[in-house]
């Protein structure tokens, strides 16, 4: 008989409590690891506005990573604030699932920030893991803003907006971290003016996140406040976790994986640019690769549209296959 499961709880994950939501509707499905993005920015509670119904094929798993959300704590010992920690916490959080559900493997779907230490996770490991899904995948986080900032300026031309454009003009990204502040203050405001940012009808992000995430029913007050809190504690300069992803160049630091690898990806993507992770996955060696271009999503296809991203999950990652990728 199946034994569904809907569970939010803290775990000790390499010296942090952690907390996580698991749900499911069998606890005898596979497993789900869900690495949100950020850092510092859980998703969880986004499903109750996008619902992706995922739970009848997975026992999803919502971690909330070190200092974030569920796991914000203002004590949590800089020094541990690395992406080095962040990927040793994955595993942990990995082989603490494998043992409580008694699977041997269990797949793993990283979207943005998640995506960067996620694939990093996954080679380093990959038998404990059936696939990595890469969802809004990270590449060259620095080179990524350069297309962003060019696609924005075009745009911007194009429809008149000589405001926006003259802002933009004024405030260009650097080819190096970190990034200038007169450009990360215009930042999430030009991406979701021009559509490529978090989800593709979003305009800010105090409409299109802050105030619906007051509205999560399953979280309390506190676990609200520690939300945004969490935001701010995880983009701290001192511990240089954006700054690090920006440099990074995943195509030289994972250029392969030993497991099937699946990257889902909204064709208005210029948070993490689309052609570059297409661009990357081409590159990458792994036994199976599949790339899933989402015509109507931005940076969050899986909340954009649930609907398809069900049936790649279900008909090509369970079966590692790629009859659905694109040609």
């Amino acid at each position: 008989m199946a034994r569904s499961i809907s569970e939010k709880t803290h775990v000790d994950i390499n010296g942090v409590e952690q907390g996580m939501f698991i749900k499911g509707t069998s606890v005898d499905n596979p497993l789900l690891l869900f690495l949100h993005g950020g850092p510092g920015m859980p998703e969880y509670w986004m499903t109750q506005f996008h619902p992706i119904d995922i739970y009848n094929d997975f026992t999803v798993v919502w971690w909330e990573q070190r200092g974030a959300g569920l796991s914000f704590d203002p004590d949590i010992p800089p020094k541990t604030m690395t992406a080095e920690q962040f990927i040793e916490d994955t595993l942990e959080v990995t082989r603490y699932l494998l043992d409580r559900f008694d699977q041997d493997k269990l797949y793993v779907m990283a979207h943005s920030w998640g995506s960067y230490i996620g694939i990093q996770a996954a080679a380093k490991a990959a038998k404990l893991y059936h696939a990595y899904i890469g969802v809004g995948q990270v590449t060259h986080q620095i080179e990524s803003e350069m297309l962003a900032y060019e696609y924005a300026v075009a745009y911007f031309k194009d429809t008149g907006d000589r405001r926006m454009l003259r802002r933009l003009e004024a405030a260009p990204p650097s080819v190096s971290a970190p990034l200038p502040s007169s450009y990360m203050s215009l930042r999430d405001k030009y991406m979701h003016k021009a559509g490529i940012g978090t989800i593709r009808d979003m305009r800010s992000v105090i409409t299109g996140l802050f105030l619906p995430s007051l509205r999560s029913s399953e979280y309390t007050f506190m676990d609200k406040v520690n939300l945004w809190r969490g935001k701010l504690f995880s983009s701290m300069d001192t511990f240089g976790l954006w700054d690090t992803m920006l440099m990074t160049d995943l195509r030289v630091q994972v250029p392969s994986v030993d497991l099937p690898v699946y990257l889902l990806h909204g064709r208005h993507d210029f948070t993490c640019a689309y052609p570059l992770a297409r661009g990357y996955l081409n590159e990458l060696i792994a036994p199976v690769k599949g790339f899933y271009t989402f015509d109507s999503s931005a940076h969050s296809p899986i909340f954009e549209e649930p609907e398809r991203t069900i049936e790649v999950l279900v008909v090509d990652v369970l079966n590692g296959q790629t009859t659905l990728a694109d040609r």
